[in-house]
């Protein structure tokens, strides 16, 4: 590929706000251009040309690209994957990170996902059961007991599994969820229940290298001590040094090795090379590290960590990953530790506030602030309805890091709410205990 002069970024969220910020960071100096849903104000900022159109529409995408003569596209978010955008960008001519639609079926379907590791004797997977009808579904149930998760087949923006204890209370409401998931989407999966501590290990993928990124924690539910309904991910913390204070290294490197071995397993699958982010979503137990899901692109909010600690040139990483030879670059990550913490409409995620003013200008470090659902209408910006402003953190310790993002996140003015105790000593605390009594230390 030649040197990359512009880069396309297609997605208006936090996650793509943090990706030009990144490929701003280059000495490069790219162009930036950027099709989304929203009038982000972030990347309003840092692209040259910025539209709102339907990111998921093949052709209005390489329509976008050729008007803005592009040598390089990076998908943020995982619905353009799923209906194949990346695909037409490469029949265009146009290299791109992030996979094709048959290899981001590791994160379209959880049931393709899990026959695929199977398959390939990838011993990640808890035990589960594919379901194309109800027949044998309260066998199972029966089987697994208190121990179950009813997971939908398709992409469901992080609010589509369920768990007993947590979301379903007995047997009859597993049913009841099951068989909606039936009428929506033809298949579903139940799985068992994996006890112990969730992390994300995201990895950049050329289809033969993996570089890994650093291990990062997301916090899915909306209220703090871990309670209310599941969301997006309300914030995430990675701590110094590439680790979370729960995780050996023997964890770490489990995870690096099942993100490389499901890599090697969709090239073999497909014979296409998986270039692009590989998103594991693990969880370590007593019997070590398992399988949660996969997703097929950076993290929302866990983007936002790793690529503030990135020291390489993002818009080299890019290129090498179009290129395929990912193995000839080293990829380093500075040795801090960060907290990521969201600031959401009132009532998010059942009923938020919509159209509301928010004002970010008592925000000392504006630079450490990524734009989500915004949208911008001159100089005032709105609540769109969803996640709306994180706030990044970034120190040589935790607390620190998180006393950073607790000072940004609460000057944020408007009708918005946030997790206080992420990243906290207390919460982490927490963490490590479980862990400990887990693997039987205590």
């Amino acid at each position: 590929m030649a040197v990359v002069k512009k880069i396309l970024i297609v997605g208006s969220g936090a996650r793509e706000h943090a990706i030009a910020r990144a490929l701003q960071r280059s000495p490069q100096n790219p162009d930036l251009v950027g099709l989304g849903t929203n009038v982000n104000p972030g990347l309003m900022q840092l692209c040259r040309v910025f539209e709102v159109g339907k990111i998921t529409d093949a052709e209005t995408v390489v329509n976008f690209a050729r008007e803005n003569a592009v040598n390089l596209a990076i998908i943020g978010p995982e619905a353009p994957l799923e209906s194949g955008v990346a695909d037409a960008l490469w029949q265009a001519g146009i290299p791109t990170v992030g996979p094709r639609q048959k290899l981001a079926q590791i994160e379209t379907s959880k049931a393709f996902a899990r026959e695929l590791l199977t398959k390939r004797n990838i011993p990640a997977c808890p035990g589960y059961e594919i379901f194309q009808s109800m027949n044998g579904v309260a066998a199972y149930l029966a089987e697994l007991g208190d121990d179950y998760v009813v997971k939908a087949d398709g992409l469901t923006g992080g609010k589509g599994v369920k768990v007993a204890g947590e979301h379903l209370l007995s047997h009859d409401e597993a049913l009841a969820y099951a068989e909606d998931l039936l009428a929506t989407a033809g298949q579903f999966v139940i799985e068992e229940k994996l006890v112990g501590e969730e992390f994300s290990l995201m990895s950049f993928s050329d289809g033969e290298t993996l570089r890994h990124m650093p291990p990062v924690q997301d916090h899915k539910r909306a209220y703090e001590g871990d309670t209310g309904p599941n969301t997006g991910g309300m914030g995430s913390y990675s701590d110094a040094n590439g680790t979370l204070p729960f995780l050996t290294e023997t964890d770490i490197r489990q995870a690096q090795q099942f993100n490389e071995h499901t890599a090697a397993a969709l090239k073999e699958e497909f014979r296409q090379p998986y270039q692009g982010i590989l998103y594991g979503g693990f969880m370590v137990t007593s019997q070590g590290v398992k399988l949660i899901e996969y997703n097929a692109r950076f993290g929302d909010p866990e983007a936002m960590n790793v690529l503030a600690l990135l020291e390489t040139d993002f818009v080299s990483i890019c290129q090498a990953i179009a290129d395929r030879n990912l193995a000839q670059l080293e990829v380093t990550f500075s040795p801090l530790a960060t907290v990521c913490k969201y600031a959401v409409p009132r009532g998010y995620p059942v009923k938020p506030v919509k159209g509301q003013i928010i004002d970010v200008k008592t925000v000392d470090q504006q630079d450490q602030l990524y734009f989500a659902s915004v949208e911008a209408e001159g100089k005032i910006l709105k609540e769109a309805g969803s996640r709306t402003v994180a706030a990044v953190g970034m120190a040589a310790d935790l607390a620190a890091a998180e006393q950073q993002a607790e000072a940004m996140i609460s000057a944020i003015q408007g009708p918005l709410f946030h997790r206080r105790d992420i990243g906290t000593q207390e919460l982490v605390q927490k963490r490590i205990d479980h862990m400990r009594i887990l693997r039987g230390n205590e």
